[in-house]
């Protein structure tokens, strides 16, 4: 009978492997297209692997838990009719039947014809380092082979710190470490060990779920990479208040869409960053890099008091209204685990909306690898001196502390203060004639 090999698909830039954290349909379940069939995950973001057939479920390659390689057939599916090379899901045959004519299926749907090429088979994990890490920290291909090589175990690499984009380990982090192995004994005192905690019979123990050991692990990585440092200034909100409330009933009656002061914040880092560019850049190693895009990540609570960060792509381009559409779209899929990873990739620059919770202001920490991430706090009314023809007064105004936290390596505190201005300075002149 004719197959067909659903293929691990590519889940986007930079992304190698995924793990199988649930298969949804058995061996002998019948599958319709587009049904969901298994869930993976990455260090990115879940997702839902649909069927490009229709047809049964006759074979699942490998089990929950497994990390397999992008392009790897990970299930088979049989279509009924006359046996035939197996169509795959990435449009590939096996080698032995390249030169055969494919015959088509007597019952079941295919998306697209297949392409004879050769597929690869599955690649087994070889390096103790390509097992799933605790952290969900990513390794190479090249850093798992030198691991392998000098029997470094994946507890060990664990504990190196890495240099690279987003905290990973890289070639020369691993080189270095390997020519000082065994070579610096450490005193007992310098010896780090975990406090023993005590826990009462009322204490109740729960392990971390999958994203906040990410979250963890990459907090922990940002810090060991980045000397943070946090400048804030105090913002004066009154005219995008007042704006806010004379728009946001209509707005939201006409767009279905609640006008929130995110996408405010976002479009004033857009614009400054076109005027101080040097605040939109990332490190690798001993360069700088300047992004030429302006994609700001946007930090998003999720059930359960984790978070997620998906990125407005090339924001300085998009008008207002734009802007909220994708603000309420990507929040809203963050929520319902609808985003796809290419959704939370390639920022930039980061903000935070801490005053969404009622908090003052905040030193959140860099999302690697980023130099510098935007915190927002709540908008109080507050009594403030203000120049006036006739002298000083006293005025109560809405005013909102905004703050900087960046990496010290490439931003100095100039450059930060003259950035927060000008995002101040955005604010405080916001048009408050536009309409939406």
């Amino acid at each position: 009978m004719a197959k067909f090999e659903i293929v691990m698909p590519k889940l986007g830039e930079s992304i190698i492997e995924a793990t199988i954290t649930k298969w949804l349909k058995n061996e002998g379940d019948q599958v319709k297209e587009d049904d969901p069939v298994l869930e993976i995950a990455t260090d990115k973001v879940d997702s839902e692997i649909p069927s490009p057939v229709e047809g049964i479920l006759v074979k699942k390659l490998f089990q929950e838990g497994d990390v397999v390689p992008i392009g790897t057939v990970i299930a088979l599916i049989d279509l009924g009719g006359e046996d035939t090379t197996p169509a795959t899901s990435s449009g590939k045959a096996t080698a032995e039947d390249a030169t055969k004519p494919v015959a088509a299926p007597s019952a079941g749907k295919v998306k697209a014809a297949p392409v004879r090429e050769k597929v690869p088979e599955p690649v087994a994990a070889e390096a103790p380092a390509a097992e799933a890490t605790s952290t969900g920290r990513f390794y190479s291909p090249l850093i798992k082979n030198i691991a392998k090589q000098e029997n470094i175990p994946l507890k060990e690499l664990e504990q190196l710190t890495g240099t690279g984009a987003e905290g990973r380990l890289t070639k020369q982090d691993l080189l270095n470490y390997i020519s000082t192995r065994g070579k610096a004994v450490k005193s007992p005192a310098d010896k780090v060990t975990s406090p023993s905690i005590p826990v009462s019979g009322e204490d109740q123990v729960v392990a971390m779920d999958r994203i906040r050991q990410l979250i963890s692990g990459h907090m922990v990585r940002s810090v060991q990479t980045s000397p943070h440092v946090t400048s804030i200034i105090e913002t004066d909100m009154t005219r995008i208040v007042s704006w806010r409330e004379k728009h946001k009933d209509a707005f939201l009656e006409r767009e279905n869409i609640k006008l929130t002061f995110t996408p405010l914040f976002i479009e004033a880092i857009a614009k400054a960053i076109r005027d101080y560019p040097q605040v939109n850049v990332s490190v690798d190693e001993t360069n700088i890099i300047y992004h030429k895009n302006i994609n700001i990540g946007m930090a998003v609570a999720l059930p359960g008091y984790n978070l997620i960060v998906p990125v407005i792509k090339n924001a300085d381009q998009k008008s207002l209204l734009g802007i909220i559409r994708d603000v309420t779209d990507l929040a809203e899929r963050a929520r319902s685990s609808r985003l796809k990873p290419d959704d939370i990739m390639g920022g930039t620059i980061s903000i935070t909306n801490l005053g969404s919770f009622g908090t003052i202001t905040g030193t959140p920490i860099i999302n690697q690898p980023q130099t510098a991430i935007v915190a927002v706090g709540s908008i109080k009314k507050r009594p403030v001196v203000i120049e006036t023809p006739s002298g000083d007064a006293i005025v109560v105004r809405q005013m909102m502390f905004l703050s900087l936290t960046y990496d010290h390596r490439v931003i100095d505190g100039a450059l930060a203060g003259q950035f927060l201005n000008k995002m101040s300075f955005y604010l405080e002149n916001f048009d408050i004639n536009q309409n939406l």
